[in-house]
């Protein structure tokens, strides 16, 4: 079983506060690994580090910056492989969606790139009598990022790109349960050009988030997770004077109008809905299909699609639809979920609940499962599952349906599927939801435009990655000039003397 480190100061760093937490193959249910825990005191001292280092990084100027970002996208690219099968080897992603996790990091990173633009400032002559006025970004300082399992590559990189690429150092807490990549992705920061202390990735608990949290040099922190914890992490770093960003859970609908294209609508949905064995904040967890006849045809659609699928390791091969889930507890509350479903009244069309793959009986694999009649007032659909479970909310009118994921706490992502634009413009236009989809079942942003939910999916003004990054990793200065005016006169070419 091997022991993993820290990453602090350029070097693997063994943990020292005795505690640690087991790292699972999902496919096996065996330990493969260990994370150190680190104490307020480990901490602190990675703080510090990144303390002293941080102003000569901000000194650099953003191109030389940038070309540090610009060979870390060189590097990626050469070690995707080995990226990818890290990540499905710890978290249980098949290979192709692991993959896809780097290569949505890659492509903010790629967007950093443009930092001498973005961090531009601005410039009024003569804003009065001999007088200039400008603003300059100028970074935070110390800052850290809290990164969720589920994208144990992209969303760290979707933090800590922007946050070097403006001048400032970082310290990322990854999840417990996958750490092998966001290591990995600090040494090839540093094979790329960035100096030591620059990066740094303590792994940890709640005892090192509050470290982060309390830590008076920390300027701003970022989480992604769950919504009660993106609450406390948001009250508690607000109180302590940071800037913070957290985004939260997610309930996501898909609307299914009577004209949509049904067989596009339905494999939208088996993959928005079943991908990353629906360990994704933007999964498609509900849908919506307007009218009895509509859910008739897309339960009928969707039913032989699901019963398809293929549920496997990684190591099966690309034909693997999805994998396990990443631990026996996440497994346990999937079922929990739907068992409540049933009792609740739901109707169970496709029961996973039996699934079991031969030779990885001890694994954390949950089979597919879909339920129709399902009303707003079942555990089903008002918690997140995060898992293989698809519900059908059957609505008698547009109003109807929309009026569902508008009243829904969470407002992470939905789409529309319709042939009919003046429905998807009507859509767009209302829903109160912070990205929307239009015959799209996964409305994720490119990286030069902003990531972010509304209502509980979020906590704090600002996006991740695309302008909104630049803005959360620096602070603007003004600086108003006055110069004394006159006459100039030339040179004095005779010997001063006194009058």
């Amino acid at each position: 079983m091997q022991d993993l480190t820290h990453y602090i100061d350029g070097a693997h760093v063994a943990g020292t506060s005795g505690r640690f937490a087991d790292v699972y193959n999902p496919a096996t249910g065996e330990v493969q690994a260990r994370a150190p825990l680190a104490s307020t005191q480990e901490v602190d001292a990675a703080v510090e580090i990144a303390r002293k280092a941080q102003p000569a990084w901000a000194a650099t100027n953003p191109q030389r910056r940038a070309r540090v970002l610009m060979k870390f996208v060189d590097l990626l690219n050469r070690d995707m492989d080995k990226l990818a099968e890290a990540l499905s080897r710890e978290h249980g992603k098949t290979l192709p969606d692991a993959a896809g996790d780097v290569q949505r990091g890659l492509e903010v990173v790629e967007y950093c790139i443009g930092a001498p633009q973005m961090l531009k400032g601005e410039y009024t002559d003569s804003a009065g009598p001999g007088i200039d006025m400008y603003s300059m970004r100028q970074a935070l300082g110390v800052t850290a990022g809290i990164t969720p399992f589920n994208f144990p590559a992209m969303i760290p990189m979707w933090m800590f790109a922007p946050a070097i690429a403006c001048g400032n150092a970082f310290i990322l807490k990854p999840s417990e349960r996958d750490p092998s990549v966001p290591l990995m992705l600090a040494e090839l920061m540093e094979e790329a050009g960035l100096p030591k202390g620059i990066l740094q990735v303590v792994n940890g608990d709640k005892e090192a988030v509050d470290a982060l949290l309390h830590n008076d040099v920390v300027q701003s922190i970022g989480f992604v997770g769950s919504t009660p914890i993106a609450e406390y992490i948001y009250a508690t770093g607000c109180a302590n004077g940071k800037r913070v960003q957290c985004f939260g859970g997610a309930k996501n609908h898909m609307i299914i109008m009577p004209d949509a294209d049904m067989n596009q609508a339905a494999d939208a949905l088996i993959g928005a809905g079943y991908g990353a064995a629906g360990e994704r904040c933007m999964a498609i967890s509900v849908a919506v299909p307007v009218g009895d006849e509509t859910a008739d045809r897309l339960i009928e659609a969707l039913v032989p699609r699901i019963e398809k699928l293929k549920v496997g390791p990684y190591t099966a091969g690309n034909d693997v639809d999805y994998g396990p889930v990443v631990t026996a507890a996440a497994k346990q509350n999937i079922l929990r979920l739907v068992e409540s479903g049933v009792e609740q009244g739901a109707k169970l069309v496709v029961d996973g609940r039996n699934f079991s793959l031969q030779g990885y009986e001890d694994g954390f694999f949950v089979g597919p499962h879909l339920f129709d009649n399902v009303t707003p007032d079942m555990d089903i659909y008002t918690q997140e599952i995060f898992g293989p479970v698809l519900s059908t909310v059957r609505a008698k009118s547009y109003e109807e349906a929309i009026g569902l994921a508008m009243d829904h706490e969470y407002g992470n992502g939905t789409a529309i599927f319709t042939r009919d634009g003046d429905a998807a413009r009507d859509f767009a236009n209302r829903i109160n939801i912070g990205m929307v989809g239009i015959n799209v079942p996964i409305p994720v942003p490119l990286a030069y435009h902003t990531f972010g939910g509304w209502k509980k999916s979020v906590f704090g003004d600002l996006n991740q990655h695309g302008p909104d990054a630049f803005k959360f990793y620096t602070r603007t200065k003004t600086v108003t000039a006055r110069w004394p005016s006159g006459i100039k006169e030339g040179g004095e070419f005779s010997i001063p003397v006194m009058e």
